[in-house]
């Protein structure tokens, strides 16, 4: 009798002990079978070990790419799939669409702060679109989006991977204002390895020619500070944050690093700062990296 209690009671406890294993393990963060099977660099095995040991502060998501690749080595973004306002983060692809639609020629325009629409309250003067996209100048781009609709950003959209505006949108909304343009992240971060691969072609080269100036002295010089021996490609957006306990805003930061042939591709968002704070941020965790 005392034989059978001691068996009953040992398989009691080992149904609990594989209980609490199936809590546990579910509690784990998962990875990706595109993750599991990426193959990995010692700068890249770096780069994750450094992402998932020193940056876990709560408020910071991120998407860490292998850049010739395009397969995604580490993330710690809760439902990078759905799609979010991303801000100025869809500015490069609204300027792609005019372009095509105006023989690949950019126009300059003069800036003339916050009253002619830019998120700055001093002029930034004459721009053309390397200088406007380093400094993400609102002004410029709602000229740009001025003359477009959502069907004309379609196709170009389609072409990167993203996910398209809606057709009828027009005007602010098709240069990152507002909430009504949204992209997942993750096809927002593929969107920019497809930007740099097409690099050679029309209209692609001012583009990231201005996201290397907004590294060096635009809205993504908290990155290019924090590097001294690496040039990066960034862009930034803020746009209304989507966290459950909501901020004003959220800042995102895209970053290819090295500039002139990439290996990875960097993408966060700090949680209730805008687009230029952010880029400290990945500026910071950039830095461990490149050490």
């Amino acid at each position: 009798m005392d034989s059978l209690k001691k068996r009953a009671a040992l398989g009691l406890l080992g149904s609990l002990l594989s209980l609490q294993l199936l809590v546990w393990a579910e509690r784990q963060p998962s990875q990706s079978a595109e993750q599991a099977s990426a193959p990995k660099t010692l700068f890249s095995q770096s780069a994750i070990r450094i992402l998932d040991h020193e940056f876990q502060d709560s408020g910071i998501s991120y998407l860490l790419f292998d850049a010739e690749t395009r397969v995604l080595l580490s993330s710690r973004w809760e439902d990078a799939g759905r799609p979010i306002a991303l801000g100025s983060l869809v500015k490069p692809f609204t300027a792609l669409a005019y372009a095509e639609a105006h023989n690949f020629q950019y126009p300059t325009h003069i800036c003339k702060g916050e009253t002619s629409g830019c998120w700055q309250i001093h002029p930034h003067g004459e721009l053309d679109i390397v200088s406007a996209t380093a400094l993400s100048c609102n002004s410029y781009f709602r000229a740009l989006a001025a003359s477009l609709n959502g069907e004309q950003l379609v196709p170009t959209a389609n072409a990167f991977g993203l996910d398209p505006p809606s057709p009828e949108l027009t005007g602010d909304s098709l240069m990152g204002l507002g909430e009504q343009w949204v992209v997942s992240p993750l096809h927002m971060a593929r969107a920019y390895l497809e930007l740099y691969r097409r690099r050679e072609q029309p209209g692609v080269g001012e583009l990231l020619r201005g996201m290397a100036q907004s590294a060096r002295h635009g809205t993504g010089a908290g990155v290019g500070r924090a590097l001294r021996h690496t040039d990066t490609l960034v862009k930034t957006g803020t746009a209304p944050c989507t966290h459950i306990h909501p901020a004003p805003a959220d800042g995102f930061v895209v970053a290819l690093v090295p500039a002139d042939r990439p290996e990875i591709l960097l993408m966060i968002r700090v949680h209730g700062v805008a687009g230029a704070k952010a880029a400290v941020t990945a500026g910071r965790i950039l830095k461990r990296m490149e050490e």
